[in-house]
Formats: structure tokens, sequence, C-alpha cells
């Protein structure tokens, strides 16, 4: 797969307002590679590094191993929105990961750690249900790159570190095993982002399916979207955000049992990345 430096997005312009599902925990030091469990005996699969040691960017899995998919849900919350979230404004959306768990569909939920600290609850329960599997999308959802739809920059010195931080802040919550992947902000990255992160390990990824769901409200169009855009081996962007995308729950009710009819199969962004790995 090359490595696109500095791609951008459509499907993140909701830019710094954005928000949805998250976690903090323990005092010890950060790391992205979660520690094995009965659940999961072995260390989750990345990408080897890419050229220069640089970061290694996912965008889709295998289109010729089968008729799979995986939904992913940004849950974006960013640093300075607390007070926004005090005044009554909900970045969750436990409807959707209701939907999800009543259709039986495993899902990835990108998520900042912002969110994790607003919602230890529902990031702990979502961490430890096995239909799901949590990773990384910044501590504060600021952006890697300048010039992310209006999103405030991380520095360079620091991007590791709000990597870092949001791992401690999913296992605050109680999410035991988040994985060593990572979303960038706004999808925004560059060669220098990419640089930054590479001592983490992660598995940097994105998605070849744009829903639209970022402020939208007509369920039906996302769904029409998310349809069109499909095919084996894709990863769909979506948004768990009642207040930035206050649709994708409906959409979800309509693309799912559309694409079973249609022979996919849904898997979680770990089962397409040791998919590609092993063709490698």
């Amino acid at each position: 797969m090359i490595i696109r430096v500095r791609q951008v997005t459509a499907a993140c312009a909701l830019g710094a307002v954005l928000t949805a599902c998250g976690a903090p925990d323990a005092p010890h030091a950060a790391r992205p590679a979660p520690s094995a469990t009965s659940a999961a005996p072995s260390r989750p699969p990345t990408l080897a590094p890419g050229p220069a040691g640089l970061t290694p960017v996912f965008k889709n899995g295998p289109r010729t191993q089968g008729r799979t998919v995986a939904l992913t849900f940004d849950a974006d919350m960013t640093a300075d929105e607390g007070a926004r979230a005090a005044r009554g404004e909900r970045f969750d959306n436990p409807q959707l990961i209701a939907t999800l768990r009543a259709l039986k569909v495993p899902a990835t939920v990108f998520m900042t750690g912002r969110w994790a600290e607003q919602y230890p609850v529902q990031a702990r329960s979502i961490g430890r249900d096995p239909l799901f599997e949590v990773a990384n999308h910044s501590y504060s959802h600021y952006a890697f790159t300048g010039d992310c739809y209006g999103l405030p920059t991380v520095a360079g010195d620091r991007m590791r570190s709000d990597v870092e931080r949001a791992y401690t802040a999913f296992r605050k919550a109680g999410v035991p095993d988040a994985m060593p992947y990572f979303r960038f902000p706004g999808g925004c990255y560059d060669r220098q982002a990419l640089k930054s992160l590479a001592a983490t390990g992660v598995t940097a990824v994105q998605w070849d399916v744009v829903s639209g769901d970022a402020f939208a409200t007509d369920a039906d169009a996302v769904a029409r979207q998310v349809l069109e855009g499909v095919r084996p081996g894709s990863v769909v962007v979506m948004h768990c955000t009642r207040s930035a995308a206050p649709a994708t729950e409906r959409a979800v009710r309509t693309v799912v049992p559309e694409l079973r009819k249609q022979g996919f199969r849904f898997v979680k962004v770990s089962e397409l990345i040791g998919a590609e790995d092993r063709l490698r």
C-alpha cells in the first residue's frame, strides 16, 4: 500500500466541532500496543513501518479475500469542548451502540481521550464488549497538520504524547485493551506526522468510503452514499456523536441489512489489517 502524504478527506469536514466516544485509566506509562488477554491471545495485527520507518497507513483491506466490510465510528470530542458538554450538548450516541449490539454488528470505535474522560461508563462498556474494539483518535482531536478544517494544531513535539495520553485516558476509564490503531483528526496527516508517531508502533487507519454523516439529517442519503461506495475490504467512516451526526443510527439500520443481503460480512478493522498483512 502506498502511503499518501497529506491525505485530507471530506468525511471529516466536521473539523473542530465533531465529538464522540472515549475514556481514561491508570497512571502507568501509556503504551499503544495492548497487553494480551484470554480473548486476544496475541498482539493485534499491525502493518510493517513504511518507507524510512514512517508510521504505516491503512485505507482498506484486500479486495479478493471475501466480501468483508468494516464500519468505523469516530467518537470525536475536542479538548476544549467541556463547557459545551456541561451545557448539555451530547457528544455520545448510546442509541447507535445499542443498535449495533441489537444487529450484532462488529465495529471499531476511534475514540478521543477527551471523549473517554467525558463518558467513562460508556467507554468502558464499549471497550469491554467483544463485539467492538476501541482505537485511538488522539486525546485532543486537534489536527496533526496545519490547515485541517479549522482545527487547532498539535505541535510536532507533542504529537506522540497526545496519542499516548489518549491511551492513558482509555485505561483510566476501564478500557482494557485499546488497539494499536490511530486515526488522524480530520483525516489530515503529512510526512512529519507519520515520522512523529513512528515510535508508538501504531498503524494509522484511514478509510475508502465516506458516509457523509457529519452534520447530516437525511439518514436515507447517508445510507445511500455508504451502499454506493462499499466494496470488498472497505473501511467506512461514520461518527458516534449525537450533536454532530444525528442521522447515523437511522442510516445504520438501513445499511446493515442491505449489505448483508448483498453477501457482505461485517468485521472489525483488526481483521482487515490482519488479512492485508498476510498478503504482504
